[in-house]
């Protein structure tokens, strides 16, 4: 990562990066569970109350 740069940003920044970074992670994450949780019916991400 860019050291430099983060010192450079600040607190409310960094913070909005990290979370539009993980948002894109979750996101793709979320498509491949799609595609795998029509093969075995179940996810590691619970959509709806059933897991919980």
């Amino acid at each position: 990562m860019g050291e430099d740069q983060s010192k450079e940003m600040s607190r409310e920044e960094r913070l909005a990066a990290k979370l539009r970074e993980n948002l894109r992670k979750r996101k793709a994450q979320a498509r491949e569970m799609g595609a795998d949780s029509s093969e075995s019916g179940e996810s590691g991400l619970s959509k709806g109350g059933e897991g919980s």
